[in-house]
């Protein structure tokens, strides 16, 4: 069996296998802002922690040659959801409503080289989301601040990929992260959604292909003397791709987001990224030759919604698809002890029965 991510790769220096991760974003009408997202993993179980993490708090960043990189002490407290370890925070939010996530980034982009010279300046890039948000409040900060650390993979060989970053904060503006050529660029994200890859500027370049869809059904009309007419709803997004690859996901989601009625409250923002979410499940099986997907619910593996603007960080998991939330008001980050759970208590699905007499 494959080992699982950079936790292996630091054992082992076995490269970084394929995940894919499908983000939107909404606005609601009381000025809330919500940023979801899903995260794929089709190879086994992916195990994850929601992470807090107070101020104060010392990090230490891997490097390709251990744990000797940049040390940074935490000025926001942070809550975050990660995978294989708890420092590899993938998806997060700090106290002073900056949100910050990564993404699958395969065959684009480039960190710069690893210079063991620089280790006191060094981050891992599966950090980065961790040290950006417990050590800044806005955008423009963690812009200005990228010009003095170095982003490596921890991988030694150079086979793991790179991935990319989505960073927004509470009145609504968002960012994508991407490395091209060992420098750092960053790209305003108007449209509120990011997948894997290309790069953003293609994904973006990409959605002038769908320039014939638009919400609502086709009029039926005359095609010589036969009237043509749409099966049922919805048919102005027929031809919309509707394939697992990240550009196809990038369209869809696009388009669903875009035509999604915007709901009253950030509450409801987060319930609607939900649902728009089932949309990119990626059911076990689609990313594997006959017989040798592995026996787990789903390749997506857990989905979160982040409402910056009242600070709440929502998810559910393959294993069980109750909405949990972490209300990051009712913590004292000043006083509340590092700490790191599984995101599931235990593999099973809660199923209320229902007695009928």
């Amino acid at each position: 069996m494959k080992k699982i991510l950079i936790g292996a790769l630091l054992l082992t220096g076995c490269a970084l296998p394929v995940m894919a991760c499908t983000g939107i974003s909404a606005t609601a009408k009381d000025g809330g802002y919500v940023q979801a997202r899903t995260i794929e993993w089709g190879d086994s179980y992916l195990p994850s922690q929601y992470v807090v993490i107070p101020c104060g708090h010392e990090m230490i960043s891997y490097t390709p040659k251990g744990m000797n990189g940049a040390k940074f002490r935490a000025r926001y407290g942070v809550v975050g959801l990660s995978i294989v370890l708890k420092d590899f925070v993938v998806e997060g939010l700090n106290e002073a409503g900056l949100s910050a996530g990564l993404f699958y980034f395969p065959h684009y982009g480039n960190y710069p080289a690893y210079d063991a010279k620089q280790n006191t300046r060094t981050v891992a890039d599966l950090q980065l989301v961790a040290w950006m948000l417990s050590q800044f409040s806005t955008i423009e900060e963690i812009k200005a601040a990228m010009q003095d650390i170095r982003v490596v993979s921890v991988d030694t060989t150079g086979a793991s990929s790179t991935v990319h970053w989505r960073i927004g904060d509470a009145n609504g503006r968002q960012v994508v992260l991407e490395f091209v050529d060992g420098v750092p660029c960053f790209y305003e994200n108007e449209i509120g959604v990011l997948t894997n890859s290309p790069g953003f500027p293609w994904q973006m370049t990409n959605l002038n292909n769908y320039v014939n869809l638009y919400p609502g059904g086709a009029e039926a009309h005359q095609l010589g003397g036969v009237t043509v007419f749409p099966f049922g709803a919805g048919s102005g997004f027929q031809g919309i791709p509707g394939d697992v690859t990240p550009p196809s996901r990038f369209v869809r989601a696009a388009f669903y987001k875009a035509t999604a009625p915007q709901c009253a409250t950030a509450y409801d923002a987060v319930l609607q990224s939900f649902h728009i979410l089932n949309n990119f499940d990626i059911p076990i099986g689609i990313e594997h030759a006959a017989g040798h997907a592995p026996m787990i619910p789903s390749a997506t593996q857990w989905t979160s919604a982040i409402d910056l603007t009242n600070r709440k960080v929502y998810y559910r998991t393959a294993y069980n698809s109750n909405i949990r939330c972490i209300d990051m008001k009712q913590i004292d980050f000043s006083k509340v002890k590092y700490q790191a759970f599984p995101l599931d208590k235990e593999l099973v699905q809660p199923i209320e029965e229902i007695i009928v007499k």
